[in-house]
């Protein structure tokens, strides 16, 4: 279930704020100037579920959400075991290890996750904001945010990204180390 925990930034266990109720999710984030929704999830989703019918279930809201046609790269992007590839543990470690440490973007990065989960960690000054994201989740995280994400030990998700430039994804990096201050998403999860 989607979860919202503000923590101070110097101190991760002064937890300001917990909840998993959506609607208080939504209005703490918009407070941030953080867009938050919910759209509904994909009936009869499985590992199989290809990229071009994920897209054409959501075509809807996707096109609604890009009315004003601003983005102009929109893809899938998945994670998840493949037991056939030997290498996937190590594949999913780097993957993890790149996005842990502290970033910010050009432009907003949009993501709506079709199934799994993933935590976006928003340095926004004196907090961190952690946004645990599952199925039918939707964020924004606006430009110039500083942040990282984690997609947990065993990361698995599907989620539909926006990017308004083709290299949109690509993050500049703070050099900070404020992410391993803060409990992972699977610590979080389990709090």
């Amino acid at each position: 279930m989607t979860l919202l925990q503000v923590m101070a930034d110097g101190d991760a266990a002064d937890v300001r704020l917990r909840t998993r109720d959506p609607a208080r999710i939504g209005r703490e984030l918009a407070r941030r100037g953080v867009l938050f929704g919910r759209w509904p999830t994909l009936p009869g989703f499985h590992a199989g579920t290809s990229h071009t019918q994920i897209l054409a279930h959501y075509a809807d809201r996707v096109a609604e959400l890009n009315a004003g046609a601003r983005y102009r790269h929109i893809d899938v992007a998945r994670l998840h075991r493949d037991p056939l590839d030997p290498h996937w543990v190590d594949k999913a470690r780097a993957a993890r290890l790149k996005f842990l440490s502290e970033h910010f973007h050009a432009e907003d990065e949009v993501r709506f996750f079709v199934a799994g989960r993933g935590c976006f960690y928003l340095h926004l000054a004196p907090q961190v904001v952690a946004l645990v994201c599952e199925g039918g989740d939707l964020v924004s995280v606006p430009a110039g945010t500083r942040h990282w994400f984690d997609m947990g030990a065993r990361p698995g998700f599907v989620a539909i990204r926006f990017f308004e430039e083709e290299d949109g994804w690509i993050g500049e990096f703070t050099g900070e180390t404020i992410g391993e201050r803060f409990p992972a998403l699977d610590q979080l999860v389990v709090a």
